[in-house]
């Protein structure tokens, strides 16, 4: 049962950070083109702003954990899914909406 959990929180957080990643690559990618950057100047701008981007959790999540008195991996696994669950009504209408159209 312990390694189901494992692997499910595992699973997760994979999930997560990689929708994550690629909402963070594209406003990186709109901000880079805004300054009209390219060659080196537009990667080293990339990894900057994809590092910055990546920063942390909402202060909402953060403290929905400490009013928990969660530590270590109860933590960050309840900080990903808090962050799901925040992102979530932003991108719920979109399926919505397809499902209307068929």
């Amino acid at each position: 049962m312990k390694k189901l959990l494992t692997l499910l929180a595992l699973g997760l957080s994979l999930s997560f950070g990689a929708a994550h990643a690629a909402d963070a690559e594209s406003a990186c990618g709109d901000k880079a083109a805004e300054k009209k950057l390219a060659g080196a100047a537009k990667t080293s701008f990339m990894k900057k702003c994809m590092a910055d981007a990546g920063g942390g959790a909402s202060p909402a999540c953060e403290k929905s954990a400490a009013d928990k008195k969660l530590a270590g991996a109860a933590k960050n696994s309840h900080i990903k899914k808090c962050m799901a669950d925040a992102a979530a009504p932003a991108t719920a209408p979109a399926p919505a909406a397809s499902a209307a159209k068929k």
